[in-house]
């Protein structure tokens, strides 16, 4: 029934309930809600937290399992969410309501621990000691590293005992454990600019909130899976909805099955597996057909409109026939750019990343009546704006972001780049970390990476020659925060504020110190356990790619670039507006059209190495969600969403469980899950 009809539809009279009525249908008194924030929301938050921090590099490192900490999808905090509601929070409901957590404050915890997430490993310390010390390392008299880095390393930036540093990468003699006194200063150097960092990424979030949430409506797929499983997660011992859903039961059971079938054949080679992954090449053997089926993208491609979904993979296969066209044809360009983004592809690395970047400001030029708001209320109190709904006042969050701005680009000058290096550094990483986050919460791509990453594109437009061995150096150690970003702070505090629309409050502030909390303790805790697991076994015998490839990605490439120095790159410049051009056409279109078939998320990150990964696992969603729309509409989609919430929540529940089953067996590199 519309409003309408429900407006002029005359109340029907309620009859007087008789005295047995009466005491029958009394309502029970229902305590009041607590608040989302209190000191048992808090702990229970820190404890997953902690977890996530222990446990993502001790999996990834040791047990060599499922990472569950590598990408936006967030899949450790999924994993750990869904025993506290549908098991924990019931059993302690049981026990006793006081005990059992509110909606409201199982988001809170949730928000932790998507932050929680983007820091070990992947986000930041799987990186952090290991490019700190590569340098060092890995410096032979062949590389001539000694000469041409080296001596233009700050000594505050880095470890000064090469003795340690050694053994960081080959294991310390038994009983030596971890030299603590080597590591304190230089990590408490980087954990200015980290910490200044988080807090830009937490304050722009703040500022652009209302405008992708009220203005745009963005749909967050990503967050979907949580507010899902929380709903009527109210503590009082009841097993919520959507565990008692057969629908769902049915999609969990899908990578449940698989999955268990690849993980009992590394144990018994004898039990069939499945596989998932296989491949053709096209275009001359030039470019490779990727055909991978990713349950959790299924999942995730299916909540998205069909524009969104249709684009990505579409934009995907043009991006292969422009690949294979030119590699035929032999045109292409020799400019090196490193292993991130568009790897090989000069030209569609950088007109993605001019696409990347129209995306971002054109976005916030629709934007611009917010944010004109936000920096009146900041600097003139504008009492007409409403910044209540925020986490940080929009005073604070302004305030924030220029601060960590400016500490950054200081940061980055002390460790060798020139202040306009530094200033155009800094901000291109800023409008690549807006632009992914911008397409992770519009597209829903869980496992995504930028065209280009910003060390890469200054060099590259302005020239290796310009900044010299001491600048060049200085952009090394920005692959540290701004390199292999397929997941970080950002993203997860966007999604976090997302769910503040469900947490059963209006006073959301305190959630600011939570998100900051569970970032200190996620940075401590994954410090210290990738250091002790470094010095006990040796980092080179536990992760190759954060000791072998990870970290010698920056040095290799402006080692090249220190041997071959070179100018300003006009091919480079004219395809950023090449890229941002058809960027802007697109977005135009879609803007003045309505037949226009084409959403224009998809076009910079089309060329990306993952999205080659995921474009089948994308049409496959895309392409039911067309036949349900068809046949079934709105009602059929609403009923079959459960079950692709099912194949999210049971990939990456069961490569959790094959994690824990591998810790107590002793079983190493038994991985069931990638991306």
């Amino acid at each position: 029934m519309s409003d309408d009809r429900q407006a002029s539809t005359p109340p029907t009279p309620t009859p007087t309930p008789t005295p047995l009525d009466a005491s029958s249908q009394e309502p029970e008194v229902q305590p009041a809600e607590e608040s989302p924030f209190n000191l048992k929301t808090a702990f229970i938050g820190l404890l997953g937290v902690l977890g996530i921090g222990l446990g993502a590099p001790y999996g990834y490192m040791l047990i060599r399992g499922s990472s569950l900490a590598f990408d936006f999808s967030t899949a450790g905090a999924v994993f750990f969410f869904f025993f506290l509601v549908g098991f924990i929070n019931v059993v302690l409901g049981l026990l006793h309501r006081r005990l059992g957590l509110s909606r409201g404050q199982l988001l809170v915890i949730y928000t932790m621990m998507i932050v929680a997430c983007a820091i070990p490993t992947m986000g930041l310390g799987g990186y952090l000691p290991t490019i700190m010390t590569a340098a060092q390392y890995y410096a032979t008299p062949e590389n001539e590293w000694t000469e041409m880095i080296l001596p233009y390393v700050p000594d505050w930036m880095v470890p000064a005992d090469l003795t340690a540093i050694q053994w960081f990468y080959e294991g310390a003699p038994r009983g030596v454990g971890v030299p603590w006194g080597v590591w304190v200063a230089p990590l408490a150097y980087w954990s200015i600019l980290i910490l200044a960092l988080y807090l830009v990424m937490i304050s722009t979030m703040v500022i652009l909130r209302r405008q992708w949430m009220e203005g745009e409506r963005l749909i967050y797929p990503i967050a979907q899976v949580p507010l899902a499983v929380s709903e009527d997660a109210g503590g009082g011992g009841k097993i919520p909805p959507f565990f008692r859903n057969p629908i769902m039961w049915i999609g969990f059971s899908l990578p449940v099955v698989v999955s268990t079938l690849q993980g009992l054949h590394a144990y018994y080679n004898f039990i069939p597996t499945i596989s998932l992954t296989s491949s053709m090449p096209i275009f001359r053997n030039t470019v490779i057909l990727n055909f991978r089926t990713s349950f959790p993208m299924i999942g995730f491609s299916y909540l998205l409109n069909l524009e969104v979904a249709f684009s990505l993979w579409f934009f995907n296969m043009v991006a292969k026939v422009v690949r294979g066209a030119l590699s035929i044809l032999g045109i292409g360009s020799t400019e090196q750019l490193g292993v991130y983004g568009v790897q090989g592809e000069p030209i569609l690395a950088y007109q993605g990343q001019g696409a990347m970047i129209v995306l971002v400001l054109l976005g916030l030029y629709v934007g611009r009546r917010h944010l004109m708001d936000v920096f009146r209320k900041a600097f003139k109190g504008a009492p007409e704006v409403d910044d209540s709904k925020e986490i940080m006042s929009y005073r604070a969050a302004v305030f924030s972001f220029l601060g960590g701005l400016a500490v950054m680009i200081g940061w980055v000058t002390l460790s060798g780049l020139q202040v306009w290096a530094a200033v155009l550094t800094v901000l291109a990483a800023w409008l690549i970390f807006v632009g992914l986050t911008r397409v992770v919460v519009e597209a829903g791509v869980a496992t995504a990476v930028g065209p280009m990453i910003a060390s890469s594109f200054v060099t590259g437009i302005v020239g290796s020659s310009v900044l010299g061995p001491t600048g060049m150096v200085g952009m090394a150690y920005t692959y540290v925060w701004a390199g292999d970003i397929r997941t970080f702070v950002m993203a997860s505090t966007a999604h976090g504020l997302k769910l503040t629309e469900n947490m059963g409050t209006r006073y959301l502030r305190p959630l600011f110190w939570y998100i900051v909390a569970a970032i200190l303790v996620t940075l401590g805790a994954s410090m210290w356990m990738m250091l002790r697991l470094s010095y006990e076994y040796g980092g080179i015998n536990l992760a190759s790619w954060f000791f072998g490839g990870g970290c010698l990605a920056p040095f290799e490439y402006i080692a090249t670039k220190l041997n071959n120095p070179t100018s300003a790159s006009w091919n480079g410049i004219l395809h950023t507006i090449v890229g941002g051009g058809i960027m802007g056409a697109l977005m135009l279109a879609r803007q003045h059209f309505l037949w226009w078939p084409l959403h224009p998320i998809g076009y910079p990150i089309s060329a990306v190495w993952l999205m080659d990964q995921l474009w089948l696992s994308i049409f496959i969603a895309w392409l039911i969600k067309l036949v349900v729309m068809k046949y079934g509409g709105p009602s059929l989609f609403r009923r079959t969403r459960p079950l692709f919430l099912g194949m999210i929540m049971g990939q990456f529940v069961i490569a959790g469980i094959w994690l824990v089953i591998d810790y107590f067996t002793g079983m190493t590199d038994n991985r069931v899950f990638w991306i």
